[in-house]
């Protein structure tokens, strides 16, 4: 009898954050895995090769459409968490991902945190709210240790 696959989310906003999640892609093959980014006409093109779903795009510079954009996501996060049930939540951040991360952690799945290859020397936001939550905290870069000193430094993973 083959053992039950892992279901892994794997979960980032677009630009570099998605662009670093998908250089994870030789995992995809391992786990019984699922995508989510923001929809753009870039990501949609995508649910052609994956299964996946998508969050509204919401950028923090409009404060107040933000406000709306970011709480509709929360709700939409729990309904495709509950919708794939995954055992492990991966991302590599930004605003999108923090609530699956929350919801992940609420239903005692393992949340997987890399930090951005972009931050050499400060944290991002997401990754000081996710920190005190993540099972595994990677770090890019050795100096990142100071900022998160339980984290696991992992190197680049381009």
């Amino acid at each position: 009898m083959k053992p039950k696959q892992k279901k892994v989310m794997f979960i980032s906003s677009v630009g570099g954050h998605l662009t670093q999640l998908m250089q994870l892609k030789p995992l995809f093959e391992e786990y019984e895995y699922y995508l989510v980014t923001e929809k753009t006409e870039v990501t949609k093109e995508m649910k052609n090769e994956h299964p996946m779903s998508f969050l509204m795009y919401g950028a923090r510079n409009y404060p107040v459409s933000y406000l709306f954009k970011f709480s509709f996501n929360c709700l939409k996060s729990l309904g495709i968490f509950f919708k794939q049930r995954p055992d492990v939540v991966v991302t590599t951040g930004v605003h999108t991902a923090v609530p699956m991360c929350y919801i992940a952690k609420l239903f005692r799945k393992k949340v997987v945190f890399i930090e951005s290859f972009a931050k050499t020397s400060s944290p991002t936001l997401s990754g000081r709210l996710v920190y005190p939550i993540a099972d595994l905290f990677i770090v890019q870069w050795e100096t990142m240790l100071a900022h998160y000193p339980k984290a696991v430094h992992g190197g680049s993973i381009y």
